[in-house]
């Protein structure tokens, strides 16, 4: 009687328990797809097909040590000290980087700073093969060189489409860092259109990437899944020199446009539209009434350019650009660099409230070296302290703008004192700067600021600053 009473409120048991996990279970868990890359477990294939596009590039330049008493040329000294000893002789510097061969009869890209300055530049093949190789032309700008050698039987590495990369692509480097040989490492692409300003020119867009870079990968190839070229490793960030997982390559459409004209023509040209822009940032749309932050507004218009003669003002904000919409200034400038000069672009702006249209037609870049006058020289003591800015300001005198190295023509106040903890030092204010207009209005003198800022009120002032003879906008909002 009790086996059979105990049977029974065991069935119970059990049939409420079966009830009550089919109430509560959740419903089975869906695997995600898998995909092939998921699965992959050897780039090996990819490797042996691509690794012999890839050379070592070595190069010897002569270079005279200094003379360790320079001094000695004066005939003064030469009185006291009799002749100068015999001058050292050269010194054979040796350089070390990567190329890549990119067609059938031997061009291969590299750094320009890999072969700067080369007076014999040998190209290393796999299996020690050594040729001696042309230089064809270089371009400093973008950091790129072309190279050429005769030989038969090349792999060259195609070029892929480096405006479809994306950020999460698998990419491998390859290239002999620190001379150890030709070496092979994965990562992904972190982020596209970096710009670190290290190039010689900083016309930069760079892929960056977590797979290892060090010293002697430069010129080097990155190449996406398929095995074809995406970028020419150029650059790390690191605070050691070694890899911390931050590395740059320029893309392989910027590598082929210089390819192209190094071969046709020996040099590469750029158009040139004659103005500075920067990002227009929420408070400045603010200041100019747009409804959003979008475009790069344009600090500086050099005298007789291209877009001077157009009729575009500084304060004007670049909208478009042949209808595409213009997202940051270092992609705008890289494309108006990337059209040929003489060619006549669109611009939509935004000017005083409302779109306009421009078209300028483009003149043709060229390099110009900057000042490098010191703007550390004390300058006299401030007219004008205003603590809402946390700046000391005075007129700008031309004996100033000299000191300043900036053109006397220029007028404004120069900051001469910046309160660290102040809002102007917040927004990248320096001693030294030129504010030359406060909300588009010029100010000469220190009561014009006081009367713009107090026309302002709560809202945050532009500011247009002479930075070193570069004009941009500024936003700061006073204390």
């Amino acid at each position: 009687m009790f086996k059979r009473l105990a049977l029974v409120i065991a069935l119970i048991s059990v049939s409420g328990c079966d009830r009550e996990e089919k109430v509560t279970l959740p419903p089975p868990a869906v695997s995600p797809p898998t995909t092939s890359a998921a699965l992959r477990t050897s780039y090996a294939e990819i490797v042996n097909r691509v690794s012999t596009a890839v050379v070592t590039i070595r190069t010897e330049s002569r270079a005279r040590a200094p003379r360790q008493f320079p001094f000695m040329d004066d005939p003064f000294f030469r009185r006291f000290f009799g002749e100068p000893p015999t001058p050292p002789p050269e010194q054979l510097v040796r350089g070390l980087g990567s190329g890549v061969i990119v067609t059938d009869d031997g061009y291969i890209l590299t750094n320009h700073h890999v072969i700067d300055g080369a007076q014999q530049i040998e190209v290393e093949l796999q299996g020690s093969r050594t040729i001696t190789a042309k230089l064809i032309g270089s371009d400093p700008p973008s950091d790129l060189a072309v190279l050429k050698i005769d030989d038969g039987g090349l792999s060259p590495l195609a070029l892929a489409d480096s405006d479809k990369v994306q950020v999460g692509d698998i990419v491998l480097a390859i290239g002999n860092p620190l001379g150890i040989g030709q070496t092979v490492t994965l990562g992904i692409i972190s982020a596209k259109s970096r710009r670190t300003g290290l190039s010689d020119g900083s016309f930069e867009d760079f892929l960056q990437t977590d797979a290892p870079i060090n010293r002697g990968n430069s010129g080097g190839a990155l190449i996406n899944g398929n095995g074809e070229l995406v970028g020419i490793n150029s650059q790390i960030l690191s605070p050691s020199g070694g890899s911390i997982g931050i590395g740059f390559a320029i893309p392989s459409n910027m590598a082929r446009d210089v390819l192209d004209q190094i071969v046709k023509h020996g040099k590469v040209t750029r158009g040139h539209l004659g103005i500075v822009v920067q990002p227009v940032t929420e408070d400045i749309a603010a200041s100019l009434n747009l409804t959003s932050a979008r475009g790069v507004i344009v600090s500086q218009v050099q005298a007789g350019s291209a877009a001077e003669r157009a009729g575009l003002k500084r304060g004007d904000v670049i909208l478009a650009l042949n209808g595409d919409v213009v997202s940051d200034s270092n992609s705008f400038r890289n494309d108006i660099a990337g059209t040929p000069p003489g060619r006549t672009v669109t611009l939509r702006i935004w000017r005083e409230g409302s779109e306009q249209e421009l078209r300028p037609t483009l003149g043709e870049y060229v390099a110009e070296e900057r000042s490098t006058r010191s703007t550390e020289e004390r300058s006299p003591e401030a007219e004008g302290n205003d603590r809402r800015l946390g700046i000391a300001v005075q007129p700008l005198t031309p004996a100033l703008a000299s000191q300043l190295g900036i053109t006397s023509d220029t007028q404004g106040l120069v900051v001469v004192e910046v309160d660290p903890f102040g809002p102007a030092a917040d927004a990248g204010i320096q001693r030294g700067d030129v504010i030359e207009q406060v909300n588009q209005q010029p100010v000469r003198s220190i009561a014009d600021l006081r009367s713009a800022m107090d026309r302002a009120g709560k809202n945050p002032l532009l500011l247009l600053v002479n930075h070193r003879g570069t004009t941009i906008f500024v936003t700061v909002r006073p204390r």
